[in-house]
């Protein structure tokens, strides 16, 4: 028999809430199998639990989940695994791209930060002499 697991357990696994499990739900990530009354109760199988796995990496490198289900998306698909790749790697260029353009600024911020701090000191400087 497959492993499955209940949203429960996967929240746990994961450290998430059950809020953001049934939102990536919502978004196509993930697709439990749906019993009970209603449909109420989810049943997640051991595919569901590698999105989940693969989504949260796609967070951690700062990928939106539009761009992570894209990914996840191309792995499920019985398709040509250099397009797969070719993709990924579009993604990954355009998330450095990004990046080095957000770190370009921080130093940008930090330098003049430090002239601020800089020409702050020297006035306080200036200001002691006088007082003394």
């Amino acid at each position: 028999m497959a492993t499955t697991y209940t949203i429960s357990d996967l929240a746990k696994e994961f450290d998430l809430t059950t809020r953001a499990m049934r939102f990536y739900e919502d978004m196509g990530l993930l697709q439990p199998e749906r019993t009970g009354p209603g449909g109420r109760n989810r049943t997640y199988s051991a595919r569901d639990r590698t999105r989940l796995k693969l989504t949260l990496r796609a967070k951690r490198l700062g990928l939106s989940l539009t761009e992570a289900k894209e990914i996840i998306d191309l792995y499920d698909s019985p398709r040509d695994t250099g397009v797969q790749l070719r993709k990924f790697l579009l993604v990954l260029a355009e998330h450095r791209r990004q990046l080095e353009e957000q770190l370009a600024d921080l130093k940008a911020n930090l330098d003049e930060l430090s002239e601020h701090e800089q020409e702050a000191r020297a006035l306080l400087v200036k200001l002691e002499k006088n007082e003394s």
